[in-house]
């Protein structure tokens, strides 16, 4: 069986494919940021927002592939009631960073299947974060270091990467925190009989 991952992240890709999963990627095409913003004007909760936005990537991708077990995640970050958004500048990416550190931050990730282009099964799976009191000149070389590759990232950071380094308590699997709630959906698909127990 072939699953549909509504994603172009290449990580959420190579858990699947490292579970031992079929795969293919398929761009949703999803203006995220204007449906982040009309929640957020409604007063959305964050984990909310994150089931919604994982919710519409796989009904749009599922509307061209009803064929398939579709599958798509979004995470979200919460810092006292604050979302924060991927950096678009490595000067956003630095007033994240020191928003972020010397506090606690929520990651909520959340994971939406469509089967027969219709939902079937969700799950929003928490991490918090602490972030030890980070110098100033240490997160200007960070980012400068790593601006590629955490552009990219709601929180400006990798945990698989140097960004473990700027953290001193994580509470949370390692999948949730990269973005896909990867235990929850291999028990599902088990109850399923979509794999081998």
């Amino acid at each position: 069986m072939t699953i549909i991952l509504a994603s172009t992240s290449p990580v959420r890709l190579q858990m699947l494919r490292s579970a031992g999963l079929a795969v293919e990627a398929v761009a949703p095409r999803v203006d995220e940021s204007a449906v982040r913003d009309a929640l957020l004007a409604e007063s959305a909760r964050p984990r909310d927002i994150a089931d919604a936005l994982a919710e519409m990537k796989a009904r749009k991708v599922a509307e061209r592939r009803a064929d398939k077990l579709v599958l798509a995640c979004d995470q979200v970050l919460e810092i006292e009631g604050r979302i924060l958004s991927k950096p678009e500048s490595p000067e956003e990416a630095h007033e994240h960073l020191r928003l972020l550190r010397g506090r606690s931050h929520k990651l909520l990730s959340a994971i939406v299947a469509y089967e027969d282009a219709k939902p079937v099964w969700r799950h929003i799976g928490e991490a918090r974060l602490t972030m030890h009191p980070v110098s100033d000149s240490y997160l200007d070389d960070y980012v400068a270091r790593n601006w590629e590759s955490i552009r990219h990232s709601v929180g400006c950071y990798k945990i698989e990467e140097e960004g473990i380094r700027l953290f001193s308590a994580i509470s949370g699997d390692h999948f949730t925190i990269l973005g896909l709630p990867l235990l929850p959906l291999l028990a599902w698909m088990r109850t399923r009989g979509m794999i081998a127990t």
